[in-house]
């Protein structure tokens, strides 16, 4: 475990982190992980969807790093209430990805990271102590991946920072301010702080959001979450959809078939992001169909990358 200061209180943002195998140690692509790893089933899922961008020079910008090029580090960032590891070891362990360096990073106020009372965990702030670990790691153009909230916060950082970032590959990310409300941010937001602290909404929200997500989200720091959701739900101006639209590296988007709701996607599309329709998946695809989150990381890095390589 690695840790840095993210504020003028030193408070520490913390990560863990893999350095990645030597690439002679690595599995044979073709073998995958053992059954005995406890990985979902990955037989007869179908691969995601792929939708073209319509950007040709956004296209062939995804080819510029040949398969013996150096691999940038790959950064996972969580969504609300949750920890990177829990969400994302499994997609760490594939052979593809092993022997990359590898940074599970918890945001300020959820997992292992401090959650000073004084801090306002807007989007902005969050985006600022990843920067902090992410400079304390050295690990400058970076691909991250990141769930919902996390994805959020990795389109600001990459707006403000853009040495830090080299590639986006978003899960279900936030785009928009003020959505309806549900059981996620919008639903927190709807709560007073001193309500959602001390008048028991903490408590309601676990019980109504299932036993997955809360088993992570009772990790966090009640006031740290309820002031993440209200920065979610405000958003950014200007908005993480024309922050996203206006980053000029690879970006990728997954939505899952389940509700398969994303808006707006003829004007991302335009601005050259591509998104990926992952088939048997809800908000959580690295569960639901993690082999089409692993080919999607992947991305046009590998030979291995199949029908995601451009």
């Amino acid at each position: 475990m690695r840790q840095t200061a993210f504020d003028k209180q030193g408070s520490q943002i913390r990560w863990t982190e893999s350095e990645g195998l030597p690439e002679s140690e690595g599995l044979p692509e073709s073998e995958g992980l053992p059954e005995s790893e406890g990985l979902p089933e990955l037989g007869g899922l179908p691969e995601a969807e792929r939708v073209e961008t319509g950007r040709p020079e956004a296209e062939a910008s995804r080819g510029e790093r040949g398969p013996n090029a150096p691999k940038p580090p790959l950064v996972y960032v969580h969504g609300l209430g949750s920890t990177s590891t829990v969400y994302h070891a499994h997609i760490a362990a594939d052979p593809r990805l092993a022997t990359r360096r590898q940074l599970f990073v918890d945001l300020p106020g959820h997992g292992i990271s401090d959650r000073p009372a004084d801090f306002g965990y807007s989007l902005e702030e969050h985006a600022d102590a990843l920067a902090a670990a992410l400079d304390a790691a050295g690990a400058a153009g970076a691909d991250i991946a990141g769930h919902s909230m996390g994805g959020a916060v990795a389109i600001v950082l990459a707006a403000r920072r853009p040495d830090l970032v080299s590639r986006l590959v978003l899960t279900e990310t936030n785009l928009d301010p003020h959505p309806t409300p549900t059981a996620g941010s919008s639903g927190i937001a709807t709560y007073t702080e001193d309500d959602f602290v001390h008048g028991g909404g903490f408590a309601a929200v676990l019980d109504r959001i299932g036993p997955l997500w809360a088993a992570t989200m009772r990790l966090a720091d009640p006031l740290a979450l309820h002031r993440t959701a209200l920065g979610l739900v405000r958003g950014t101006q200007p908005t993480m959809r024309h922050l996203l639209m206006g980053l000029p590296i690879d970006r990728t988007y997954l939505v899952g078939d389940v509700d398969n709701d994303l808006l707006g996607r003829e004007e991302l599309t335009a601005s050259g992001v591509r998104i990926e329709v992952v088939p048997n998946a809800g908000h959580n695809i690295m569960f639901d169909n993690p082999q089409a989150f692993i080919n999607a990381v992947v991305g046009g890095n590998s030979p291995a990358a199949g029908r995601y390589q451009s």
